[in-house]
């Protein structure tokens, strides 16, 4: 094992669950939203607002199609899954952990979308970004962990538990 890769909707825990991950294997860690604000010197939302979501989406695919790590926990974007050549490199340097998360439960959690600088057209609901997601997620995993009513730590376990089956 490389590298793993988590990826899933904005508000599962990619970020929070990879740095425990990380530390819990000896490993790196690596957020490529973080990578995408260095780079652009911007933050997320004001990439959106800016660049339209095309933009938004070529940025991300750059970035993602050219990481570089080692033994490393990279926790995505919730729209990585929209570049087929990103999520082909992805796979190439690690295995990819896709966190999923039941709607009702994601909803509660995420809030105030824009501030969150989430990927989403014009009259899209996140209902509507869940359901065109879900497909795409479950194409590029290796290993699917259900988080719905888990805690971190419940979390946490499941994704440990795939990785050394």
């Amino acid at each position: 094992m490389n590298n793993i890769i988590l990826i899933g909707m904005p508000g599962v825990g990619k970020s929070s669950i990879g740095v425990i991950l990380a530390k819990e294997l000896g490993m790196q860690f690596l957020d490529s939203d973080l990578i995408i604000q260095e780079k652009e010197k911007r933050l997320l939302r004001e990439i959106l607002e800016q660049d339209g979501v095309d933009g938004f989406l070529r940025i991300e695919e750059q970035v993602n199609a050219s990481i570089d790590a080692e033994r490393t926990v990279i926790a995505t974007g919730g729209s990585a899954v929209y570049s087929e050549q990103a999520m082909r490199h992805l796979r190439t340097i690690g295995t990819v952990v896709y966190l999923k998360l039941e709607y009702g439960q994601l909803s509660h959690r995420l809030g105030n979308l824009h501030n969150r600088g989430v990927v989403l057209r014009e009259g899209q609901t996140l209902q509507d970004l869940y359901e065109e997601r879900a497909a795409l997620y479950e194409k590029y995993a290796d290993f699917i962990v259900d988080e719905t009513d888990k805690d971190l730590e419940e979390t946490l376990t499941a994704v440990l538990r795939v990785l050394t089956v």
